[in-house]
């Protein structure tokens, strides 16, 4: 019931675009169907009330020859059965609790280096429930060469980008199928009690390991686990070694017909007919998803050559009242019909945040190219880009940090109207760091310096306008800024260079996050033509100098709309 459950919840979340609709974040207005999912509890909690007596008796059968104790050899040893359920626990929660996880720990730009999440998901849960259905052979799970390749398929994932750690990730993932049946048997051998304390302690030091590796400037002893995510999943492994060890000494030596009686074959059987019917699940909600994840993206305005990009800090998807927040940053993007748009604090793949893939949806709802951006094992909070225009390649830089948070950039080269035009998506770590600051901010003028292509820059740069890395950021990169007398900014900003800046807007947050989204409109170049000496005017002009079509959207005047508005300036900036 335990693997089946986790295979049923996999497959849900695999049709739900990574979200479960019965998480307390979810409600109505998100998606959520938390109503039902309550009735469905109910329904479960009066089935094994009810439950008939030869069902039971059944049970306690299946128990019988499963768990029976026998001599005192066959008891485990509960301290290292119960670092092994915490390590399990964790594997299998922090990695394989949604189909998309370590195909995002592959992940690292294009042209696309690793499996997308739609359809490629698939083969995750296919790993799984593969373990699970061939669990029963403890002789074979519990040795000592198996750990072994589950170990190489760990190191494969952390340490490999691409298709070979994707298949790192799936070799992993079998292997957890596999020992989870006899890890769970060996921990049932054990007293429970201080055995599932210590297995959830363990558990829970892993999550904050895994955090921690990321998180290491806002907490205590984070210094020595700073980007040694190699070293969460190291101690994973070895407390999965000790569990398994356990789980031989005290299951191997039980008798073959324990594992050959009717019982235990109906068993399985009925338990491998859920796992499959989950992966065809799985599968047909690959199949229903794969028309929109595919289809071809197509820019607002393609006849006036008009590309429209933003930025906007998102802080992990959630909203000030922490339900989750993708449906309206959906419909926020939609209204300001943005064709490039970076998220920042993006990168959801982790526990503490649900394990989910939001990027997924905006990309299927809305049509876009998405670039996830560095991994979460690349140890920063993330930084994603959407684009209707086709990615020709990216590059994921982490950010020289030697003091603070490993800040994050993605540089794109997109296919803008059959012209090459370079994007950055970029955030720089904390106001405390100067050093940090000054040091990301010279990496991200060298990269735009060295680029010949057009290039935009929305990124979060922590500065005061005309203040010494504002100077670095767009005079050492030979960038514009789209509006030099906005001296209202410190964290986002927009710059541009070989590309003619159309208009300039900064629209309020709502209730989503703390920062504003900020949108520039800028007309690119025919592919021949020349603007090398081409210099910006700082003019600015009504909008009705320009034609509707290079108008920002009219819906956020005034009181806008879902609290989303233009502010500051009260209207979007045009220049001549």
């Amino acid at each position: 019931a335990w693997e089946a459950g986790l295979l049923v919840s996999i497959a849900v979340r695999m049709l739900f675009q990574t979200n479960n609709p019965v998480w307390p974040a979810m409600n109505e207005a998100n998606g959520g169907w938390n109503k039902t999912g309550l009735a469905l509890g109910v329904l479960a909690v009066l089935d094994v009330v009810t439950r008939r007596s030869d069902a039971v008796a059944e049970v306690h059968e299946a128990k019988k020859h499963d768990l029976s104790p026998g001599t005192t050899k066959r008891q485990a040893a509960w301290v290292p059965a119960a670092l092994g359920f915490g390590g399990l626990l964790f594997a299998l929660h922090s990695m394989f609790s949604d189909s998309a996880i370590i195909g995002r720990w592959s992940w690292d730009g294009y042209p696309a280096t690793g499996p997308q999440p739609v359809p490629w998901g698939g083969l995750v849960i296919t790993a799984l429930a593969a373990g699970f259905s061939v669990g029963h052979r403890a002789d074979l799970a519990t040795g000592m060469l198996w750990w072994g390749v589950g170990s190489a398929g760990a190191a494969l994932i952390t340490l490999v980008s691409g298709w070979p750690g994707f298949a790192g990730g799936l070799a992993l993932g079998f292997y957890l199928g596999t020992v989870t049946r006899s890890i769970l048997r060996a921990v049932a051998l054990c007293p429970p009690g201080r055995t599932l304390f210590a297995g959830m302690l363990w558990y829970n030091i892993l999550v904050l390991g895994h955090v921690w590796v990321v998180a290491y400037e806002f907490v205590p002893g984070g210094p020595l686990l700073r980007e040694r995510t190699w070293l969460i999943v190291a101690a994973t492994m070895l407390s999965l070694y000790s569990g398994v060890r356990a789980a031989r000494s005290s299951l191997v030596s039980r008798p073959a017909s324990a594992h050959d009686s009717p019982v235990a074959r109906t068993h399985r059987h009925r338990a491998r007919s859920v796992f499959w019917a989950a992966v065809v699940a799985g599968w047909a909600a690959m199949a229903v998803r794969l028309p929109a994840a595919t289809r071809t993206p197509v820019p607002f305005h393609p006849e006036q050559r008009l590309i429209t990009a933003a930025i906007w800090t998102v802080h992990f998807d959630l909203d000030n009242d922490m339900w989750l927040a993708e449906n309206r940053i959906i419909e926020a993007v939609r209204d300001l019909q943005v064709d490039v748009m970076g998220f920042l604090e993006s990168d959801t793949e982790r526990i503490i945040m649900g394990g989910r893939d939001w990027t997924q949806r905006v990309a299927e709802e809305l049509s876009y190219y998405v670039d996830y951006g560095p991994s979460p094992r690349k140890h920063t909070w993330g930084c994603a880009m959407i684009s209707k225009f086709p990615i020709k390649k990216s590059t994921h830089h982490l950010l020289p940090s030697p003091v603070g948070e490993l800040a994050c950039a993605i540089h794109a080269t997109l296919d803008v109207h059959g012209r090459d035009v370079d994007v950055i998506v970029s955030h720089n770590g904390q106001e405390e760091n100067p050093l940090d600051r000054k040091l990301q901010t010279t990496e991200l003028a060298r990269i735009m310096r060295e680029s010949q292509n057009p290039f935009i820059f929305t990124g979060y740069v922590v500065t005061k306008p005309h203040a010494k890395n504002y100077k670095i950021l767009f005079d050492g990169g030979r960038m514009h800024d789209i509006d030099p007398t906005d001296s209202d900014r410190w964290c986002q900003y927009i710059g541009y260079r070989g590309v003619k800046r159309v208009g300039y807007a900064r629209v309020s947050r709502g209730t989503i996050t703390d920062t504003e989204i900020q949108v520039g409109k800028f007309a690119v170049p025919e592919p021949n033509e020349d603007i090398s000496e081409w210099k910006p005017s700082y003019r600015r002009v009504n909008e009705s100098h320009y034609a509707p079509e290079y108008h920002f959207p009219t819906i956020f005047r005034g009181k806008g709309v879902r609290g989303h508005f233009y502010h500051v300036f009260k209207e979007p900036r045009y220049f001549e």
